[in-house]
């Protein structure tokens, strides 16, 4: 994993507000053997459509030349070098936390292939039991491997490892170790709080803590690490970047929110949960009110702690996130030191049908590249 870069917050004080308050928001994606018509939350479970060997077709807009990171090698940043405390929760509240992930614990074998082995998990993040899907590859390993996020499905409705079949599989029949983490209030996890959940910040706790568990695994290579968010996930993983600079080696977002926190307070909450967005409203003021304090909830302030290469996908007839929401992310990312490619695919929408294939395909070459060791 990547050393620390001394902040310059300078530049994260000109950008602002980031995440997912998306509870009526942004789904996961369509199960391997789903047409591009089916239902986005299709189980892991079902039969694996092995990923087709020929070249990636190229997307309809090319990234621009991914600037190096501006890293400092064997820096280290102390407690007073972080972005202050000015309200809690807050991501540089986060930052200072030494969130850890207990071992991964196999509580039922499941689907898988020649190529690889599905397994129901559990583990542990703040003493907290959460539940996820493990995917290994056949073979000796150690194998890199990669934590995934999933989008918004409402927790009543939600299943072990949804959201992201297709994923899921294309990175193990890949070669990646693949954990998805169901996050607390979703499945077989333990409880999360309003103020967690709405945040999102609890979510991002989890994903911290699932990379923190594989790293323990014997057949994981642990500096080989990646993470990759669709929708909501995404804004997790934006999250995730920010308050553990090292955490991974590189980080893709497919369909992400924003990284700003109002815009997805407003786009989502606001319209389907009217009751929750006054909730929050009347716990912490509204954003005209306390300014500050949504900034410190938008992985986009600190985006010059981001520290590896990041890789956006977005279809441009997403209606759920707005294809500039990550038009902005990238070019904040870019304007603050970091390196990040955007890949936009033309007619394209949130769950991705067509290109989907595409899209992983140029997913898989990233991470080969960069978890090459």
């Amino acid at each position: 994993m990547q050393p620390h870069r001394p902040p310059s917050y300078a530049v994260a004080g000109a950008l602002a507000l980031t995440l997912v308050l998306a509870l009526g928001a942004c789904t996961g994606s369509p199960s391997p053997t789903a047409s591009p018509a089916a239902s986005p939350t299709a189980s892991a479970t079902q039969p694996p459509t092995e990923p087709p060997t020929q070249p990636p077709t190229e997307p309809d807009s090319e990234p621009p030349p991914e600037p190096p990171a501006a890293t400092a090698p064997g820096a280290r940043i102390t407690p007073e070098e972080l972005p202050p405390v000015t309200a809690r929760p807050s991501l540089p509240a986060l930052m200072r936390e030494d969130v850890r992930g207990g071992p991964i614990v196999r509580t039922q074998r499941l689907a898988g292939t020649d190529r690889w082995t599905g397994y129901a998990v559990t583990y542990t993040v703040d003493g907290a039991t959460v539940s996820g899907e493990l995917l290994v590859p056949t073979g000796q390993g150690p194998f890199p491997a990669v934590v995934l996020n999933h989008g918004y499905i409402d927790p009543a409705i939600y299943t072990l490892g949804r959201g992201m079949s297709r994923e899921q599989e294309w990175l193990a029949s890949n070669g990646f170790v693949v954990l998805h983490t169901d996050y607390r209030g979703h499945a077989g996890s333990d409880p999360v709080s309003a103020v967690g959940r709405e945040t999102r910040l609890v979510y991002t706790r989890d994903a911290i803590g699932a990379v923190r568990a594989l790293e323990r695994e014997p057949y994981v290579d642990a500096d080989r690490l990646a993470m990759m968010g669709r929708s909501m996930g995404g804004g997790v993983t934006y999250n995730a970047l920010v308050a553990v600079p090292d955490l991974v080696d590189a980080a893709v977002v497919h369909a992400p929110v924003s990284s700003l926190f109002v815009d997805n307070l407003r786009q989502f909450t606001e319209v389907s949960r009217p009751e929750g967005a006054a909730a929050f409203y009347d716990r912490f003021g509204t954003p005209q009110e306390r300014p500050g304090f949504y900034r410190g909830l938008s992985s986009r302030t600190y985006f010059d702690r981001v520290e590896v290469p990041v890789q956006i996908h977005h279809g441009t007839a997403d209606d759920t996130c707005p294809p500039v929401w990550s038009r902005r992310t990238h070019d904040a990312l870019r304007a603050a030191g970091a390196s990040s490619s955007l890949l936009t695919y033309e007619g394209e929408g949130h769950a991705f049908g067509p290109r989907f294939e595409d899209s992983m395909r140029r997913t898989v070459a990233f991470l080969r590249r960069h978890l090459a060791g």
